[in-house]
């Protein structure tokens, strides 16, 4: 793998991390339709409800959910729920529900025009119902699917003719593109909208994904997004409308001078994607601590900005190489992790699938961001989920301050969090992490305990819990390194060691050199008002 941290000794955790998220989330009660509080997505009782999802694309030429060849569609919602995750962003075409020729072929039809007979048939051994199903008919199934296994689902208008997405030639980028025509767009929002009025798993709109291309500019942006809003709220009221930015959803910066004026309230939500080669690849050609902090910063200035505004933002699509030799996918993804934490936004990993029927001319073509295996049955890593983990439960919102203010020390690379209840010190499960507090001193100490606090013994050495508390200060231009001082003189960062303890070793890559990787050192205090589990 492209990491530096042993994996092996953390695999007895992934099992205890995932039964508590999913026991955890299906003890929430919603009570839909959801609506926004400030930066928050509530439900009915006005309790945050955060969004972590997995994209499943259903916007290809077929315009059927990738996988159901491979897997009845009752077992994937089933795998999607015991994953953690509470909502899927199901993508689709306009040409789905505006071009009647497209839309009354049945599913069989679909694979046989693109000679795809070895769908037609895996399809019609694992799900039969949906083979002779008209396209439309077949993606309301979907929906429905996973709604009766309890997920939310996003409609996420992908792309307008049914194909890959994205580039800047590509017909489906911007509005008045060859393939992009801002009525015909309206026209399908408001029938998709109207199709699933009454349904109530279905919680948001996504009006467009990756706007991009020469045409872009701000001026048309708000000229037409505002009317799909429109458009989608007059069809739908029970939906929240998502809207994406410009330069495939890189930015929002533009939102600073200008607001959004629409005729409804507590509706609107923003989403956001980020890959690592968003930022070229400055990962491996950099210092991974500042290129994190440069890229947070550009992060926080795009689109980030508009959580303080009191807009929620959904980071909707993100992803890992899962081969794990990638290793700006790598530096990137820990990186990620802590931001995600920290302003605990909703969000939608990239992708669900391990493969594609037929994608840019071949069939089966591996997905390797994709979570699950390419016959669909199986996690691809189980470390992904246990890193994942960390940030599918929220840690703070209304409806959710059970316990005073506090901090988690998140591991990034685990997606693990220090825990105060063993000695010695251990990550263990961020559900179940001891609450701490980070004092004025920069003292790092246990929640509700009385001078006990954390202690760095020395290089290589265990850091302990006491009453002789030492000076952490959070260093480096990635503001992840915990670093503390050993009898005044040198300086020792938090680290892991392989038996999954917390040491304090010599602080690594702070800057300049760009081969090193910090991550086993990068932790993050992590603004929490949950109560331990």
């Amino acid at each position: 793998m492209g990491w530096s941290f042993p994996l092996s000794p953390l695999v007895t955790t992934i099992t205890i991390v995932l039964l508590l998220c999913v026991t955890l989330q299906t003890k929430v009660v919603k009570a839909f339709p959801l609506y926004t509080q400030n930066r928050w997505i509530v439900d009915g009782n006005a309790t945050r409800v955060k969004l972590a999802c997995v994209n499943w694309v259903s916007h290809l030429e077929y315009m059927v959910a990738e996988g159901l060849g491979e897997r009845p569609l009752d077992g994937i919602a089933k795998e999607i729920k015991s994953m953690g995750f509470n909502c899927v962003r199901l993508t689709w075409p306009i040409y789905l529900i505006t071009n009647d020729s497209l839309a009354t072929l049945t599913v069989r039809q679909s694979f046989n025009n693109l000679g795809l007979p070895q769908a037609i048939s895996a399809l019609q051994v694992n799900n039969p119902s949906l083979i002779d199903l008209p396209l439309i008919k077949a993606y309301q199934d979907v929906v429905k699917g996973l709604g009766d296994k309890g997920l939310m689902v996003i409609l996420d208008n992908h792309v307008s003719k049914p194909q890959w997405c994205c580039s800047n030639d590509d017909g489906n980028g911007f509005f008045g593109d060859q393939y992009f025509d801002p009525d015909l767009w309206i026209k399908g929002l408001t029938k998709m909208a109207t199709l699933f009025k009454g349904v109530t798993n279905v919680v948001a709109m996504s009006l467009r994904n990756e706007l991009r291309g020469p045409r872009q500019n701000a001026n048309d942006w708000f000229k037409y997004m505002p009317k799909g809003a429109e458009a989608v709220h007059g069809a739908n009221p029970d939906v929240l409308v998502i809207m994406s930015g410009l330069n495939y959803d890189l930015d929002l910066s533009f939102l600073r001078k200008q607001q959004v004026k629409l005729s409804f309230s507590r509706k609107l939500v923003f989403e956001l994607h980020w890959y690592s080669f968003s930022d070229g690849d400055s990962w491996t050609t950099e210092n991974p601590n500042q290129v994190c902090g440069k890229v947070t910063g550009r992060v926080m200035r795009s689109a980030g900005y508009l959580l303080e505004q009191g807009y929620p933002l959904v980071l909707s699509e993100f992803g890992w190489d899962l081969r794990g030799t990638n290793q700006n996918d790598n530096s990137y993804f820990n990186c990620l992790l802590p931001l995600a934490a920290q302003l605990d936004f909703d969000w939608a990993y990239w992708t669900l699938a391990g493969s594609y029927y037929l994608r840019e001319g071949t069939v089966g073509l591996i997905e390797v961001y994709g979570i699950l295996t390419q016959n669909t049955t199986l996690p691809t890593t189980t470390f992904l989920l246990q890193r994942i983990s960390a940030i599918q439960l929220p840690y703070r919102g209304p409806g959710l301050s059970e316990v005073e203010a506090h901090k988690v020390i998140f591991h990034p690379l685990t997606g693990l969090c220090i825990s105060g209840k063993l000695e010695p010190l251990k990550l263990g499960p961020c559900s179940n992490s001891e609450g701490w507090e980070y004092t004025a001193q920069k003292v790092l100490s246990v929640k509700g305990r009385n001078s006990t606090c954390l202690q760095a013994e020395g290089e290589g050495k265990e850091a302990k819990l006491g009453n002789e508390c030492s000076v952490w200060e959070i260093v480096s231009d990635s503001k992840l390194h915990l670093s503390s001082k050993i009898n005044n003189a040198s300086d020792v960062c938090l680290d892991v060691d392989s038996n999954n303890n917390i040491v304090t070793n010599a602080c690594k890559c702070l800057s300049g050199d760009k081969t090193c990787d910090p991550a086993s050192q990068w932790f993050k205090l992590v603004d929490s008002t949950r109560k331990s589990t």
